[in-house]
């Protein structure tokens, strides 16, 4: 121990105070926290973070779990109530068995009969047998007379009782700590109520039978054992055997004794069950350190990885430890966080490249209102001033436009998240979306077509509203590309636990090579002579968007004969049905 006293020791500084600080069982399992018991001050703290420790409340409820389960029978063994009822009953029926020995030497030499026929006991020889049958000096044999007067003592030999014999106490020895312990134990176990219902054993001058309770029952030819509180162990053993003659009772021996070799017993049990707990805690308490260390030690890294995270110093430093090869409950979340890390830095590039799309497309307009509100001071021809006006009029509508759909693409997030989903009903959607577009569409407008299986329900779960805004916005494109007078069919059908709305139009398609580009926010691919900067680029981004919040996918592609432009766009929806 005085080898490990140093490197189990650590120097901490404190406002200018130095101090030593023991860590103890840490550094033997190197996967276990650092010891020291409480919340301490930290950097984050100061921040407004969370408290640091350098054991973890987890450690600690580890332990305090595992050793509470080693105490419970520990305690019970330490009660030893069953056991020591157990010695008793072997101790008693020993002295019974001694007793019946005693009680039948004595029958049969020491019960004489007086002329008329009266049975007595013959105190000489009868103490005699005594002294040579009360060979253990624990055990004392005292003999009563039917009359109920003590003729015999084994604790006082010769006439008179001038010697009296008296065990004294063993000479007492060097207490180890386990005496020590146990001594303390032991004290607060006398402190649970076992023998309130037994009787005091009191010592008197002059004993008779009627002292003892089991000395009268032995009168009637009854073997009566009887347990009181006394004596130096603090209960007295007695068990009254009848001496007969002729199946007459003459008499009755009492033998006594302190339970002192029960206690000892007692004791040596409790000193070996101390020495196995003593091992068996030092082992748990190993165990556990190493334990809550492969459970604390993880969490930590982790709690300090995410740490990093919310600073946000470098994302070299944000890496979440992967301890997926663990294959439990802690690898699967690593994992998890490893993911949420890897989306919130996806996240954040998209707000950033978001940022700068915003900026570049922003910037379009103004420049163009610069230049003409730079130009319209310099003119002085009222016409031309009118005709710059009308730009500047247009850009800031399209400005204006252009605010209005970024502020509802940033705000889609947040409001997906808080939109409440139900069961949607695809087919009637569509159904009412296609009535609604024909009843507003002029006559030399595209005819919109609804192919549907009236006899399925077509139902999912999602957020109606949003859904609507989804195919509103692809009929709105399919419409604008497609000839007067042209058809866009609109298809809807459940295949493989699928809803999957198609939407065809018969316009120029897009370039192979844009397929996923259109979904880009600001990308623009609109039909040869339509008006400039009508439309923000961010409609298909959005549908995307709102698709995948669902679960679903979104797929654009072209169909026809020409493998280049195609003879029109085709895009599919595919959502998950409930």
């Amino acid at each position: 121990m005085g080898k490990l006293a140093g490197p189990l020791k650590e120097k901490i500084t404190k406002d200018g105070e130095e101090r030593n600080s023991p860590t103890v069982i840490s550094r033997l399992f190197r996967l276990a926290p650092k010891l020291r018991w409480g919340p301490r001050e930290s950097p984050a703290r100061k921040t407004g973070s969370r408290k640091r420790w350098a054991v973890s409340p987890l450690t600690t409820r580890i332990l305090a779990v595992n050793v509470v389960a080693l105490l419970i029978p520990v305690g019970f063994l330490f009660y030893s109530g069953p056991y020591r009822d157990g010695l008793i009953d072997a101790e008693l029926e020993a002295m019974r068995d001694k007793g019946r020995l005693v009680a039948a030497a004595i029958g049969e030499t020491s019960v004489q009969a007086t002329r008329s026929g009266r049975q007595f006991i013959n105190p000489i020889t009868a103490r005699d047998i005594i002294r040579r049958l009360s060979n253990t000096p624990k055990l004392r044999t005292r003999l009563f007379v039917i009359n109920g007067e003590q003729i015999a003592d084994s604790n006082q030999l010769g006439k008179g009782g001038a010697i009296q014999v008296e065990m004294l106490d063993p000479p007492t020895q060097e207490q180890n700590i386990f005496d020590w312990m146990l001594g303390l134990i032991e004290l607060s176990i006398d402190w649970i109520p076992r023998h309130d219902e037994l009787q005091s054993y009191k010592e008197v001058a002059s004993p008779r039978a009627t002292n003892y309770e089991e000395v009268i029952r032995a009168f009637s030819g009854d073997i009566i054992g009887a347990v009181r509180t006394g004596g130096k162990s603090g209960l007295v053993l007695s068990v009254a055997v009848p001496v007969q003659h002729y199946r007459r009772v003459a008499g009755a021996v009492m033998l006594s004794q302190d339970a002192t070799e029960i206690e000892a017993a007692i004791r040596d049990l409790r000193l070996k069950v101390l020495a196995i707990f003593a091992l068996a805690l030092v082992v748990t308490t190993l165990l556990s350190f190493y334990l809550a260390g492969t459970i604390a030690r993880p969490i930590l890294h982790l709690a300090a990885a995410a740490e990093r995270v919310r600073r946000g110093f470098g994302r070299e430093s944000q890496q979440i430890p992967d301890f997926s090869a663990r294959g439990d409950e802690i690898g699967d979340l690593s994992g998890v966080l490893r993911e949420m890390t890897d989306a919130l830095h996806e996240r954040m590039d998209a707000t950033e490249r978001f940022a700068a799309d915003v900026s570049h497309e922003i910037k379009n307009p103004l420049t163009s209102l610069r230049s003409a509100v730079e130009t319209a001071a310099r003119l002085k021809d009222p016409e031309q001033q009118k005709q710059l006006m009308s730009i500047v009029l247009e850009d800031v509508q399209r400005l204006d436009r252009l605010i209005t759909d970024i502020s509802n693409a940033s705000r889609l997030d947040s409001e997906l998240s808080r939109e409440e989903m139900g069961p949607v009903e695809v087919g009637r959607m569509m159904k009412a979306l296609v009535d609604v577009h024909q009843t507003v569409a002029e006559s030399d407008a595209p005819k919109v077509t609804l192919v549907t299986d009236e006899n399925s329900a077509l139902k999912i779960i999602g957020a109606e509203g949003r859904l609507v805004q989804v195919f509103r916005n692809l009929l709105g494109n399919a419409v604008s590309f497609s000839p007067d007078g042209g058809t866009i069919t609109v298809t809807v059908s459940e295949i493989d636990d699928t809803v999957k709305v198609i939407i065809e139009d018969q316009g120029p398609g897009f370039p192979e090579s844009k397929r996923e580009a259109i979904f880009d926010r600001f990308y623009t691919e609109r039909p040869e002579g339509e008006k400039f900067g009508t439309h923000s680029g961010l409609g298909l981004s959005i549908s995307k968007q709102i698709v995948e919040a669902h679960n679903g996918s979104i797929v654009a592609e072209n169909y026809g004969d020409d493998s280049e432009t195609g003879s029109g766009a085709r895009f599919t929806v595919t959502l998950p049905i409930e």
